[in-house]
């Protein structure tokens, strides 16, 4: 027989053994991107070296504080959503996640991987179920897609160039089916149950499983899903703060440009920020290394109408306080904050399983009493 405070010891030294992992993995990755990212622009530097000389320094502290603003602004879409779901969080606490998550979508290879799941687990331990975590994650993506479209198809019209309406109706149309099916499901659960109970009934024959099977943890999905109330008041503020994490963002990339001389168009701005975070997104280098740089530096030329020496220092600049900075004080804040959490994850996950286990019985010993009141 295994002994218990045997089995507990394995499974801390298992996950001090993963941090460390992880740790090594982190740094060497973050320092693997430090040299490339020098090494991309070292060749062009020379060019722009007297802008960078001559930066103007309160330009580049407005760029910090704006970013510093757009984070604070997408925590607060986060901790909306959360309350949407009835999970109660303080700003700082979302503010946490935020620039932990950040860090890892930035400096780790598959970083949104990562990213993702430390959000929801962290979601987890605020108490959300994984309907209400899960639905924070997908509304506040999609937001941010929305708001990133609408930024792009504004630059195009602005400087009088055509834009591809689907880009703006792809993330409307999500948002809108995402917020109908919550509502739809709280206002008829009794509908959405009996068709899921049809779809199990067949699966269950399908594969010779009890018909039972299934049933409790659909009603439960149903229940958790009917607790998410995105009223008027929450969905405004989270639309309202993700259009101002965008913004603020948008300012960093201005303000950056302002910082070493250059005076960029607007509509420039919009394109080339939009053009430089959906490169971004595409699975890759971590943060967007290089891709973004050359993606930015030819926008900013192309788009904004300043000289290629300037869009480059322009680019360093915003991505020294965009990836560097924010990675920096991202990871401080993972190993200040939530390094303790990660030796712990053992022991939440085994707390998670066991309470949704005694839930899951506590639903089933009704339903069996009142089959066999039926049967007699």
């Amino acid at each position: 027989m295994v002994d218990p405070e045997q089995g507990r010891s394995a499974g801390s030294t298992r996950a001090g053994g993963t941090w460390r992992w992880l740790r090594w993995v982190g740094a060497i990755a973050l320092i693997g991107l430090l040299v490339g990212e020098g090494v991309y622009l070292w060749p062009r530097l020379h060019e722009s070296w007297r802008a960078l000389t001559e930066i103007h320094w309160g330009f580049a502290a407005a760029c910090v504080v704006t970013q510093a603003v757009s984070l604070s602004a997408f925590a607060r879409v986060q901790k909306q959503l959360l309350h949407a779901g009835g999970v109660r969080i303080t700003q700082r606490r979302s503010l946490s996640v935020i620039y932990g998550s950040t860090a890892m979508a930035l400096t780790l290879p598959a970083g949104q991987v990562f990213s993702t799941a430390f959000t929801y687990r962290e979601t987890r331990r605020w108490g959300a179920s994984p309907v209400v975590a899960s639905w924070q994650l997908a509304i506040s993506g999609v937001i941010a897609a929305l708001g990133l479209a609408v930024l792009g198809v504004t630059g195009a019209f602005l400087v009088g160039g055509s834009a591809d309406p689907i880009a703006l109706v792809v993330p409307v149309v999500g948002v809108v089916a995402i917020v109908l099916t919550v509502r739809y499901i709280r206002s008829h659960p009794q509908a959405i149950i009996a068709v899921g109970r049809w779809g199990l009934s067949k699966y269950n024959s399908l594969r010779n499983n009890d018909p039972d099977t299934g049933m409790v943890r659909l009603d439960e999905i149903v229940e958790q899903v009917r607790s998410v109330r995105l009223g008027p008041r929450d969905a405004s503020l989270a639309l309202g703060f993700s259009a101002v994490h965008r913004l603020a963002d948008v300012a960093c990339l201005g303000f950056a440009c302002y910082a070493i001389g250059a005076d960029p168009k607007i509509y420039g701005l919009l394109i080339a920020f939009s053009a430089s975070k959906t490169v971004g997104s595409i699975p890759g280098a971590p943060g967007g290394l290089v891709i973004v740089d050359a993606t930015l530096i030819a926008t900013l030329t192309t788009a904004a109408s300043i000289s290629a020496s300037q869009a480059v220092a322009s680019a360093l600049v915003y991505r020294l306080v965009s990836f560097i900075l924010v990675a920096l004080v991202g990871w401080i804040v993972f190993l200040v904050i939530f390094r303790k959490h990660q030796h712990e994850d053992l022991h939440f996950d085994l707390e998670v399983e066991q309470r949704e286990m005694t839930e899951l019985r506590t639903q089933q010993r009704p339903t069996s009493g009142d089959t066999s009141t039926t049967r007699e």
